[in-house]
């Protein structure tokens, strides 16, 4: 699976270490930095990570920002693209079994980094549960084409 990642300043160490463990486990990874702990704004990192999966570039994105608020905002901008902020692994798999998220956003201010491998970890092997969720996430996507239109 194609996953593209970004962090900002705050997320850099963690970017870093999470990019490590996806190639480890075999995943296919565009690194969209930061590269360093320079700052760095959010909504640029997010528009680089959400565009690439909006467009079909990445199955996946994965954006760590200090508390991922900000991320998640941007990130949702795009059309297709279903970002959520995750602190657990409970939420990190029903976000994929029931909303069929695409893209995860994480905290490097509140998580540690063993807890963020558990989060990647459990939203990467959660499946979309289709059926009723399905129904949903099509009055989603009609509420996202008759309002991004305007």
């Amino acid at each position: 699976m194609r996953i593209v990642i970004g962090a900002n300043h705050r997320g850099f160490s963690a970017r870093g270490m999470l990019v490590e463990i996806l190639r480890q486990r075999g995943e296919d990874v565009v690194d969209c930095g930061v590269f360093d702990s320079s700052p760095a704004d959010y909504p640029d990192i997010a528009m680089e990570v959400a565009g690439k999966v909006s467009h079909g570039h990445a199955e996946r994105g994965i954006l760590i920002g200090g508390m991922g608020f900000g991320m998640a905002i941007a990130a949702n901008k795009f059309p297709g693209v279903r970002a959520v902020l995750c602190h657990d692994e409970i939420a990190a798999e029903i976000s994929r079994r029931h909303c069929d998220c695409n893209v995860l956003c994480l905290s490097s201010d509140l998580t540690a980094p063993e807890m963020l491998q558990h989060i990647v970890e459990s939203w990467l092997a959660a499946p979309f549960e289709g059926g009723r969720h399905a129904r949903r996430l099509e009055k989603i996507a009609r509420l996202e084409d008759e309002n991004m239109k305007k």
